[in-house]
């Protein structure tokens, strides 16, 4: 069973940065389309960004657009989330998940992980 593990979540102050990570072990990400979504409390789980396994393609929500990044680093199977210029309403638990369908199909992600913390206040 393919378990993404999030690592890279604390505490920033308002105009920070934060990179995650999202690692599997025993399973190549690379074949995965890989999601990254957060939930802050009180409202419901949103999509943050999205990368495709087949054409590299990417997504990003509105609301980080142009913030955040979204890469693979295939030697390290690994997919990070680079978070620049961050903002309070950027606290939330961050969560990858991994589908073999489409990144577009929320319903696809059938792989998640625990989720990482990411606070920013100051």
């Amino acid at each position: 069973q393919l378990q993404p593990v999030e690592s890279g979540g604390g505490l920033v102050q308002p105009g920070g940065s934060l990179r995650l990570s999202c690692a599997a072990s025993g399973f190549t990400l690379d074949a995965y389309a890989i999601g990254w979504f957060r939930q802050a409390p009180g409202k419901e789980r949103e999509g943050v960004s999205c990368t495709s396994s087949l054409d590299r393609s990417t997504w990003y929500a509105d609301s980080v657009k142009g913030r955040f990044t979204i890469s693979r680093v295939n030697a390290k199977n690994t997919v990070y989330l680079q978070m620049n210029s961050l903002k309070p309403e950027d606290t939330a638990v961050y969560y990858c998940a991994a589908s073999i369908g489409s990144p577009y199909n929320v319903r696809g992600y059938n792989y998640w992980g625990q989720g990482t913390q990411v606070t920013v206040s100051s």
